[in-house]
């Protein structure tokens, strides 16, 4: 095997491994079908071994390209970290990737990141919008805002707020349907809900609701999709309180309902909170999710009570709900 091989052919067998064609690779990495089949065939060669090979069903890696996709995938971790360092100048400038939840990176975070531009315009943010927990151990990005607890070992995390959820209802609907006065109404009424959300589940569970419920009449785990089905006036939904209640068109149900809150973590690598750019991001987000968190109020509502059955009932289930142990990491709570 020849050792002298170049990342940049290393780059483009990893392009080519995750699309799964030159093609593709190619369109991804901006360059030509022949210079990505050449660049393999140069590494095929500088290995002494075949990455791909070509079946009916298109191009197919061999166990040692499979075997080689972790490695290829760590160099581009770091290469990404590379290119970060080296845009950072001695104020406080260059590139924080951060990995937030969809709906708050539609919702809450562009009021955010419009001060955090205005203070500091020389930092740029790379905005990774998806509701499955980064890797920050492996620095997949610097910064994340958690809605769960985090857990890993090497991490900093600053809880920075705890938003209540409640039950919305556009106007719309509830002109069309009526207004549910008892959980047990929910039953009579169109739901919005989760699809395979386990702790979205949990919170329709702390509402007497599971997946067989038959009201539901859109079951998505994209909480943009359910929020903007619920002001359509589709049906009745969960959604944060402060994102309701700034919402004209929206109407709170049932502000008594045991639901769940949702609690907010600032978090990184304790070795990155080291560097000025990850530090002042990683503090400015923690003051405005606690500028976010006093806005919350209790709106004036169209709505009955829960019945003290129910309440009682719904007692029962949050009291069966079990809290999760946090080990080996830098904790601070609000």
């Amino acid at each position: 095997m020849n050792n002298d091989i170049s990342w940049d052919d290393q780059r483009i067998f990893l392009a080519v491994l995750e699309a799964g064609s030159f093609s593709a690779a190619a369109r991804r990495l901006a360059v030509t079908h022949p210079t990505v089949r050449s660049r393999i065939e140069a590494l095929e060669k500088a290995l002494g071994a075949v990455l791909f090979v070509r079946s009916t069903s298109g191009l197919m890696a061999t166990d040692l390209a499979e075997a080689l996709r972790q490695p290829a995938k760590a160099m581009a971790d770091a290469s990404l970290s590379f290119q970060r360092e080296a845009a950072s100048s001695e104020g406080i400038s260059g590139i924080v990737r951060m990995s937030v939840p969809e709906i708050m990176g539609t919702e809450v975070m562009p009021k955010m990141l419009a001060s955090l531009r205005t203070k500091y315009p020389d930092l740029k943010i790379e905005l990774v919008l998806n509701d499955a927990v980064a890797d920050l151990v492996t620095r997949e990005v610097d910064l994340a805002i958690r809605t769960v607890t985090p857990a890993q070992n090497a991490l900093v995390a600053r809880k920075a707020a705890t938003i209540p959820l409640g039950l919305f209802a556009s106007s719309k609907y509830l002109e069309r349907r009526g207004i549910p006065k008892t959980l047990s109404d929910l039953g009579k009424h169109d739901l919005i809900g989760p699809d395979q959300n386990r702790a979205d589940w949990s919170v329709a569970a702390s509402l007497g609701l599971t997946s067989y419920s038959s009201g539901f009449v859109i079951k998505t785990d994209s909480h943009s999709a359910q929020i903007a089905a619920i002001r359509q006036g589709v049906g009745i939904g969960v959604i944060q309180t402060t994102l309701g209640d700034e919402d004209p068109g929206l109407i709170r149900l049932l502000p008594d309902a045991p639901i769940q809150s949702l609690s907010v973590w600032v978090v990184t690598h304790e070795s990155l909170l080291k560097m000025r750019r990850i530090r002042v991001a990683f503090d400015h987000f923690v003051r405005e999710f606690q500028n976010f968190k006093r806005r919350l109020k209790m709106p004036p509502a169209p709505s009955v009570l829960i019945d003290n059955e129910a309440k009682q009932e719904m007692d029962g289930l949050q009291g069966a709900t079990a809290s999760i142990a946090d080990v080996g990491i830098t904790l601070i709570q609000e």
